[in-house]
């Protein structure tokens, strides 16, 4: 079951390795101090996030790309809501320290305090939704900066991190550094890439939607 569940609870997380090319239009940033402000400030001003999504597979075995599409959900503190419409449906809860997974067939639900792995992956996910990946040891930083976006590479320290991804970029509005795009390198090669769209910020979501039925 902890092989199956994992790497889709780091599909919330899908961020190029630290040692690729850094993309091109981005220079390393000269003011961290200024975007660490940026950030918090940020995170204190939103309670809330809804947005819908596009994920995309690409895995070294297959030529055409996996895609799948559906919401999101954020809301302070700490629950998140991860639901998958098409071409499957498939929802993740993150309420506090309970993770839910539903499909067709069953609902599991578990503490992420329960397996260390599972708690670091649900500090992750909150980390990203929150502005506060800055602050987690858990991973090296460097920041970079195009005319109109921030990239935080983010590299795991962790062996049982390093297992599931080489690092994680959180591609982040430079106007008011709101997460655009979400990339993540495997060990393997393969990645997945998460686009958000259509964002609204602090909007009112009821903390039923938090629950699974």
């Amino acid at each position: 079951m902890l092989k199956k569940i994992i790497p889709i609870i780091l599909l919330i997380v899908s961020f190029i390795t630290i040692n690729a090319q850094v993309p091109k239009g981005f220079n390393a940033l000269s003011n961290e101090t200024e975007f660490r402000q940026k950030l918090v400030a940020a995170s204190n001003s939103t309670q809330s996030i809804k947005s819908n999504f596009t994920q995309e597979k690409n895995l070294n075995v297959l030529s055409e790309k996996i895609t799948s599409k559906g919401e999101f959900r954020f809301k302070k503190q700490n629950k998140v809501r991860m639901e998958y419409t098409s071409p499957f449906k498939y929802l993740l809860i993150i309420n506090g320290d309970k993770i839910t997974i539903k499909d067709d067939q069953k609902t599991n639900s578990f503490s992420s305090k329960s397996n260390k792995l599972f708690a670091v992956i649900n500090n992750i996910v909150l980390d990203c939704v929150q502005g506060t990946a800055l602050e987690n040891k858990d991973f090296t930083k460097k920041i970079f900066k195009s005319d109109k976006e921030y990239l935080l590479i983010l590299s795991p320290q962790k062996k049982e991190l390093k297992e599931f991804f080489n690092s994680i970029n959180i591609y982040l509005d430079a106007k008011d550094c709101s997460v655009i795009k979400l990339d993540m390198l495997e060990p393997t090669g393969d990645n997945t890439v998460i686009t958000f769209t259509n964002k609204e910020y602090n909007v009112v979501i009821p903390d039923a939607v938090f629950i699974s039925n």
